[in-house]
């Protein structure tokens, strides 16, 4: 979940000097993971396992996306306003979809949905309330947490898995979404401390 990407509608200028269009490869899978959430949702209310083999795929894809384009935006100097907007909001948008999707079908309980999102949404804020001190870049922490979210709801997606092995993965990510949450309100405390001692305040 991780586009270093950015926003805007006219083309910026990268680390290298080049201007780099909002309209590249690693925005338009953004923008199409987006774009298959309803797909992804309509595919999990339909009757038959087919429909659920369907909807996992969807969401793989997406998944897979998410990882994708963070890699070639880094790696091709892809970086614009437009992904570093638009990609955090697909990842949270996919993610959210689904857990909210599985608790309105009585396979996972709405605690853990609220738990989950509860973090997603506070951590999204504190970055935004800190953002004058400084960035606070995404953790390694951060990135597990996103796997094991991944694993964890294809694992309710995907038909006839053991109850015991779901709880097993939702209970892991669950516990490292919100050891990674006390993290990030760690090092943001931190980040205003030092950003109020560097003003002599």
């Amino acid at each position: 979940m991780t586009n270093d990407s950015e926003t805007g509608t006219e083309p910026l200028a990268s680390s290298t000097g080049r201007r780099v269009s909002p309209w590249n490869v690693a925005n338009v899978l953004t923008v199409l993971r987006l774009l298959v959430v309803p797909v992804f949702v309509a595919g999990m209310f339909l009757d038959g396992p087919g429909w659920r083999y369907a909807a996992l795929v969807i969401f793989l894809f997406a998944s897979l996306t998410d990882q994708l384009d963070g890699w070639l935006a880094r790696r091709y100097g892809l970086v614009t306003d437009f992904g570093k907007i638009a990609d955090p909001i697909a990842d949270k948008a996919l993610i959210g979809a689904a857990l909210v999707t599985l608790s309105i079908l009585g396979e996972l309980p709405w605690w853990v949905t609220a738990a989950i999102l509860a973090r997603e949404v506070g951590v999204t804020a504190l970055r935004v309330a800190v953002i004058r001190h400084g960035v606070i870049p995404a953790s390694y922490g951060g990135k597990v947490k996103t796997v094991l979210q991944i694993v964890a709801i294809a694992l309710y997606v995907l038909p006839g898995v053991p109850e015991p092995l779901r709880w097993v993965a939702m209970g892991a990510a669950l516990a490292v979404t919100v050891v990674t949450g006390a993290d990030y309100v760690n090092r943001a405390v931190r980040l205003r401390a030092v950003a109020r001692k560097a003003r002599g305040g």
